[in-house]
């Protein structure tokens, strides 16, 4: 075997692995959301319909990674949740219904979310309203951090319940 086959075998293993990774990814895109608890789920879709409501949005976007999640279970069958998460653009226009072949895109800004609600019987209650608060990354500021944490803190002591960011967490 000289080197230009063994170059020429590389190139071609190298294309049938980018070809079987864009097989898969469709499926991928929607892993990360179908592994949340449901309870954090909810939320995602509290936050990908606000999204969808923008009239500048144009893209489908789907749940991309969790970068914290918080709850508290204060008893009744009531839990205050708090969920910092990334959504990213698709290449499917907006408004699609199944997501199943939608691709990510690499091209768009990610959309930093937070969320924070009341559950009661796993459902969300709508006093105290939902809070949802999404942006692109890039313009994303300390300020506007330090915003979400204190009003989903503000949600829990409100109704004698302890902060939600002291609470159980997971990565």
């Amino acid at each position: 075997m000289t080197i230009t086959d063994t170059h020429r075998n590389m190139a071609v293993l190298v294309l049938l692995l980018f070809s079987v990774g864009a097989f898969f990814s469709p499926a991928d895109s929607q892993e990360a959301y179908n592994t949340l608890p449901e309870t954090y789920r909810k939320g995602v879709d509290l936050a990908l319909e606000k999204l969808s409501s923008h009239t500048g949005i144009q893209h489908h976007f789907l749940f991309f990674r969790s970068i914290t999640k918080s709850h508290i279970e204060p008893g009744f069958d009531v839990t205050y949740v708090y969920h910092h998460f990334y959504l990213k653009a698709t290449k499917c226009e907006k408004g699609t219904t199944d997501s199943s072949a939608c691709q990510f895109r690499n091209d768009r800004p990610l959309i930093d979310c937070a969320v924070c609600y009341k559950t009661f019987g796993g459902q969300i209650e709508q006093d105290p309203k939902p809070y949802v608060h999404c942006v692109h990354k890039p313009s994303l500021t300390e300020e506007m951090k330090t915003s979400r944490v204190e009003h989903c803190n503000t949600m829990g002591y409100s109704s004698g319940a302890p902060t939600l960011l002291a609470s159980t967490q997971s990565r």
